[in-house]
């Protein structure tokens, strides 16, 4: 995999910052694909379908705030919002309203499947496009590795007790789950990661081909090893 680390926002801003807001736009689109074919949703968009059942808000509105939530998580965890995660708050709750607004209801379960996977493959292409802009995670990844490098444990283990918990929440409260989120938790991951490579943007000072990076230097004696947690754009 390339280095995917943020980098700072003044490196190439006209190359990388349109990058950012258009996977961050098709990501918000993915999610309306998602929801419009009613079989089933990533857990946090069971979480926003199940709020909007309870409050007159939209989708994309309670998305924000979910965001904004997660945002304060980070304070405890010392986590420090980038352009990156301001823009993942304002653009995938605009996105994802319009997408919703300008796709209608489907009927039939060939339509609806068709639908599920658009929306699983225009998300998987949303996530390498907007992680490879490397501008820093959104408000919920940000919680998540803020979380794992506090507590030591792994980012698997993290996302895992965070998304069920999520994903429990939203069942609970009415949101959609089904085929469709199990799907999506088994393919997202492995396409985004094959497109990964595609998208993501190599600094000025680092190798374009990681065979030309220098080896890392021996360990020093009686010195321990950092552990080296990092976060992605996103949700």
């Amino acid at each position: 995999m390339p280095p995917l680390g943020y980098l700072p926002l003044g490196e190439r801003p006209l190359r990388r910052v349109p990058q950012l807001l258009i996977g961050l736009a098709l990501y918000g689109f993915s999610l309306a694909l998602l929801v419009r074919a009613s079989l089933g949703v990533n857990p946090w968009s069971v979480l926003y379908d199940g709020l909007t059942r309870h409050t007159p808000l939209s989708f994309g509105t309670v998305s924000a705030l979910v965001g904004v939530l997660a945002l304060l998580g980070w304070i405890p965890l010392r986590q420090r919002p980038t352009f990156g995660t301001f823009a993942n708050i304002a653009v995938l709750a605009l996105s994802s309203d319009l997408g919703l607004l300008v796709l209608p209801p489907c009927r039939g379960l060939v339509a609806r499947g068709a639908l599920l996977a658009a929306g699983i493959a225009v998300n998987a292409l949303a996530i390498a496009v907007y992680v490879g802009a490397r501008l820093g995670p959104g408000p919920r990844d940000g919680l998540m590795t803020g979380t794992a490098a506090v507590t030591g444990r792994s980012i698997r283990s993290v996302r895992t007790l965070i998304e069920l918990t999520v994903l429990a929440a939203g069942w609970l409260l009415g949101g959609r789950a089904g085929v469709g989120t199990v799907l999506y938790a088994l393919a997202v991951g492995p396409a985004a990661q094959l497109l990964l490579p595609r998208f993501a943007y190599r600094g000025a000072a680092e190798p374009a081909d990681p065979a030309q990076a220098p080896p890392p230097a021996p360990a020093q004696a009686g010195r321990g090893r950092r552990r080296d947690v990092t976060g992605t754009g996103g949700r």
